[in-house]
């Protein structure tokens, strides 16, 4: 997803004069919010493959368990935008959704369509996911 340039293109401050991308990194497991290919938020994520028998009963499912934006661009919708881009991503690619990051749970409470369908709750695998990616990520 990318913005176009606007009209403010001399005001650093203005959203519109800035190029903002959203793309998913999955080598590092996580969506990226980008300025200018210069990383200013995330959403991280794990995921958690389906065991089942192939018979289309089972899906792999992305738990998202950290989402932030760079302080500088904070108020400006972008977490949303990053939030919406992360989710609508999961939901076509035909996996479900597990959130344990507090502001993708309160995303989806605010924005249930078209998500609802696709999200489900944590299991101790999800978590135990969450948690090895998040150690991953630190260190």
């Amino acid at each position: 997803m990318t913005e176009p340039t606007g009209e403010g293109a001399n005001d650093p401050t203005d959203d519109s004069a800035t190029t903002i991308e959203v793309v998913d990194n999955p080598a590092r497991s996580r969506f990226e919010l980008l300025d200018g290919g210069r990383v200013i938020g995330i959403a991280s994520y794990a995921v958690v493959h389906a065991e089942g028998g192939g018979d289309g009963g089972d899906v792999d499912r992305v738990v998202f368990f950290h989402t932030e934006v760079d302080p500088e661009y904070e108020g400006r919708g972008l977490a949303g935008r990053l939030a919406d881009f992360a989710l609508s991503s999961t939901v076509a690619a035909g996996r479900q959704i597990v959130a344990l990051c507090p502001y993708i749970k309160v995303y989806l409470r605010r924005h249930p369509e078209p998500y609802a369908a696709h999200v489900v709750r944590p299991t101790d695998a999800d978590v135990d996911a969450a948690d090895e990616a998040a150690r991953a990520a630190a260190g």
